[in-house]
């Protein structure tokens, strides 16, 4: 064992014997529950990868969010009506970006606080991508185009975060959660996966391989900017991109390190291809020799910068008069709630620490702290704040506690002394990270029924709804209202029946029965309410549900092993396991 090696163990075991450690459910630290192979370096090293896999956030929410005109007042003249000419507008734009990267660090660095800490999980949260280009272009408008001022729709971000955390607080997320079948649970991380490599196979966001095509809408790119269009269409020269290349070859470095099980390979693959594209004499350089490279390149110059917030900080107008806020609101909550649902969900899965019965420890503080994030990005003068896929790369790298978040909010708060440098990884660099871990999330597709069309059905089409729509949230709308249908109607044509017309039923997924073995009422409010009544429970009771099989047989000394079907009866096969003891039931109910 190296220096470095034993270095990191006695860092290990010093944690893990420590608070810090029992708080956040190290292994060897002795606390309730505590997770399974979590070390103190893996989960910092695990926080470093997801804070450069999702970094790019900083630049391009403040981007987007920008487009939108703020607080920057256009005259909208007749020659030019949206402020594209106007230098005095522009300069007020630019300003409102150089505030919108500072506060695109400060609140995805207080929202990966708080769910670190408050929910003990390994996410990432900051300003959603899609939303926030909902946000500038749908609501707000191109430089103020729409229906909807910035600040009045801001205000609508506020009260969505109030009533998030009103149904946080009462439960209702985590109901919505535990309803939603367990193929399509299984699918949502699996079409996640899609969609994280659809992101990462781009040019915005990743290696620019796929591009737009006015005929199938996506094709084959890979071309140099001096090739596109106005649209940004490729006109030739296929390939030929040096930047997809550099990609590619990140793409490569993180899969054979991988391979090699090398800790932090994603991580490594990030650092090197964003070093390399820094010099400016290069064919690969993120800073071209044009007025928008020479404008990164002198903010990347910087290095260290903190700019105020003048344009962002608190604008709110309370003005809901108008039909399209109401719309804006009710559309900002659902898509929101069936988003980050989704995200936590699947990324909970991911990192293994999910019940049966749909729902994942803590996470009544983690709806929370997620609603909390809103209202902080609000007040930031940004659109929702919500947990991002990218931290798959974390849980990939072995991050499993909430100390990869806090060391995701150490990254944010670090860049908002050093946000020139944060800015500046180029979307080549953090593509592949995004590709592989989408194929790291998509494993799990082996585990959803097939067998049985009404299962398989709507988890195919959450699975390729969300990378075609750009959208977690319609891919799980698709996969639930076709499931509702499919297997509605196969329901009433059973009934009507008689029973004498139904499908094969033994191969359906049994997945009711796990999601309503649990109480829907919160537990703070059982626990009240005992309190109340005299008929007090423990506080810590209910987190017995999340207890493993080994846990279970521990406690009770049963394992349920498999179900058969025998003359129209249900055997259920129960192996007992208490000391001494080892029969093998079989119960007909």
């Amino acid at each position: 064992m190296g220096r470095f090696a034993r270095f990191c163990d006695k860092v290990n075991n010093a944690v893990a014997g420590s608070r810090v450690g029992r708080y956040f459910q190290l292994e060897g630290s002795g606390a309730y529950r505590e997770r399974k192979g979590t070390r103190f370096m893996t989960e910092i090293r695990a926080g470093v990868t997801t804070f450069f896999a999702m970094a790019y956030i900083i630049s391009v929410n403040a981007s987007i969010i920008s487009e939108s005109g703020g607080t920057c007042v256009c005259p909208h003249l007749p020659e030019d009506p949206i402020c594209d000419n106007d230098p005095v507008y522009a300069q007020c734009i630019f300003g409102l970006k150089m505030d919108m990267i500072m506060a695109t660090a400060i609140m995805s660095m207080i929202a990966s606080v708080l769910i670190g800490t408050l929910a003990n999980l390994p996410l990432g949260l900051a300003p959603g991508m899609g939303l926030n280009a909902y946000f500038t272009y749908n609501v707000v408008g191109y430089h103020g185009t729409g229906s909807v001022k910035y600040q009045t729709a801001l205000a609508a971000v506020l009260i969505e975060g109030f009533i998030f955390l009103i149904l946080s607080i009462f439960g209702i997320r985590q109901w919505l959660a535990r309803i939603i079948p367990m193929s399509i649970k299984v699918a949502m991380g699996c079409g996640i996966g899609l969609y994280l490599c659809f992101i990462g196979l781009q040019s915005s966001a990743g290696i620019g391989l796929v591009g737009l095509d006015m005929s199938t809408l996506v094709t084959l790119a890979a071309c140099p900017d001096s090739a596109k269009d106005e649209s940004g269409i490729c006109t030739g020269h296929t390939m030929e991109s040096p930047h997809t290349w550099m990609g590619i070859l990140g793409l490569v470095l993180i899969v054979i390190l991988t391979m090699y099980r090398v800790r932090g390979s994603i991580l490594i693959g990030i650092v090197f291809i964003a070093i390399t594209s820094w010099p400016r004499r290069s064919a690969i350089t993120y800073f071209p020799y044009t007025e928008t490279g020479d404008a990164m390149f002198d903010y990347f110059k910087k290095v260290v910068t903190v700019h105020p917030l003048n344009r962002v900080l608190a604008q709110f107008h309370f003005d809901f008069t108008s039909r399209e806020i109401w719309i804006a609101l009710i559309t900002f909550l659902y898509v929101d709630i069936l988003d980050t649902t989704g995200t936590m969900y699947s990324m909970a899965r991911y990192g293994g620490f999910t019940d049966k019965s749909g729902d994942f420890e803590h996470s009544t503080w983690a709806f929370m702290a997620d609603a909390t994030a809103v209202i902080v990005g609000s007040c930031f003068g940004s659109s929702p704040c919500t947990a991002f896929v990218e931290s798959g790369a974390g849980i990939a790298e072995g991050g499993r506690t909430g100390l990869t978040a806090l060391t995701i909010a150490f990254g944010f708060f670090i860049s908002i002394f050093f946000s020139p440098i944060f800015a500046s990884f180029p979307p080549w660099a953090t593509g592949p990270a995004l590709i592989v871990v989408g194929s790291m999330m998509t494993t799990s597709i082996r585990n959803i029924n097939w067998d049985y069309p009404g299962d398989a059905i709507p988890a195919f089409i959450t699975i390729t709804v969300m990378p075609f729509t750009y959208s977690i949230a319609y891919g799980l709308i698709g996969g639930i209202i076709s499931y509702i249908v499919i297997n509605g109607i196969i329901y009433i044509i059973d009934k009507i029946s008689g029973g004498r017309v139904r499908p094969d039923y033994s191969l359906r997924e049994n997945w009711w029965t796990a999601a309503f073995s649990k109480s829907f009422v919160p537990h703070w409010i059982r626990y009240l309410h005992g309190k109340t009544t005299g008929k007090p429970i423990p506080w810590h009771e209910d987190e017995y549900d999340f207890g493993s099989d080994e846990e279970d047989i521990d406690r009770c000394g049963y394992v349920c092993m498999d179900t058969i079907k025998r003359d129209g009866s249900e055997i259920i096969i129960v192996l007992s396991l208490r000391p001494g003891r080892y029969f093998l039931w079989m119960l007909d109910v």
